[in-house]
């Protein structure tokens, strides 16, 4: 089944319209940094973040920043 334009919300055509040049640009441009290797010390404090993160040490939930934010 197909769908006009003039069928589609205004959300709908934003959401089409977003993908679409998400998809061109990595089409046209890529992944700059694809093939490249990650040094030893960058992984590694990523991990030592990532845990911290997990563990509540780090970051902050979602929910808190929408609030402080005023995006709610």
């Amino acid at each position: 089944m197909s769908v006009t334009v003039a069928q589609m919300s205004k959300d709908e055509l934003k959401e089409m319209i977003e993908v679409t040049i998400e998809q061109k640009l990595l089409e046209l441009l890529g992944d700059p940094d694809e093939g490249l290797e990650i040094r030893k010390s960058v992984r590694e404090r990523l991990l030592r973040q990532k845990k911290a993160v997990a563990a509540g040490e780090r970051g902050e939930p979602f929910e808190d920043v929408v609030q402080r934010l005023g995006l709610e």
